[in-house]
């Protein structure tokens, strides 16, 4: 590590661990929880896997099923939460987000690059979240209609490194990304 006090290269740390979670999917930053809030008011938090992170668009992507329980959410509260946890740098990750729910002809290249194995993620009979009668009662068609991209706009991200003192930075949308330091 260089220079501790050194918000750009902490904040740049951060990015990197995010971009590597989209290339490598072993990589712990691929698979974050997700939070959301219910109309009810209820907190939901999910794991999903992060298929976007842009930094120049301060933009992380998520693909879903559009008939699940966070996209209820989301049309209730288009705010969402993102938690990494990275073990061996020791660094958290939060990332406060705003959330476009993309469907439609807009996403038609982001379906064109899903595996055909794995397009069965979206469509899952009943909806995901239902009651059925076994743990198999279920099928799982392919459906582009219910394939959805979430566009998650980065409002705030806040970072905490643990060791031996911690360190803790926020950096704001809204200040251009110039960061500040908060007591861990």
């Amino acid at each position: 590590m260089g220079d501790p006090n050194d918000l750009c290269a902490f904040l740049d740390d951060a990015w990197r661990h995010l971009q590597r979670g989209v290339a490598d999917s072993r990589s712990p930053a691929r698979y974050p929880a997700f939070a959301t809030v219910a109309a009810g008011g209820t907190p939901e938090v999910r794991t999903v896997a992060l298929r976007g992170a842009s930094r120049s668009q301060s933009m992380l992507q998520v693909h879903t099923d559009i008939a699940t329980s966070k996209v209820v959410a989301l049309q209730h509260s288009p705010k969402a939460a993102f938690l990494v946890w990275l073990p061996r740098a020791d660094l958290q990750i939060r990332i406060t987000t705003t959330v476009d729910i993309l469907t439609g002809s807009d996403i038609d290249q982001h379906w064109d690059r899903i595996p055909e194995g794995s397009r069965v993620s979206y469509g899952t009979h009943p909806t995901p979240g239902s009651l059925i009668s076994d743990a198999y009662a279920y099928e799982k068609p392919s459906n582009r209609e219910r394939f959805a991209v979430l566009s998650c706009s980065i409002l705030f991200i806040d970072l905490v490194q643990l060791g031996v003192r911690h360190r803790r930075a926020g950096f704001s949308h809204e200040n251009d990304w110039s960061g500040k330091w908060l007591a861990p």
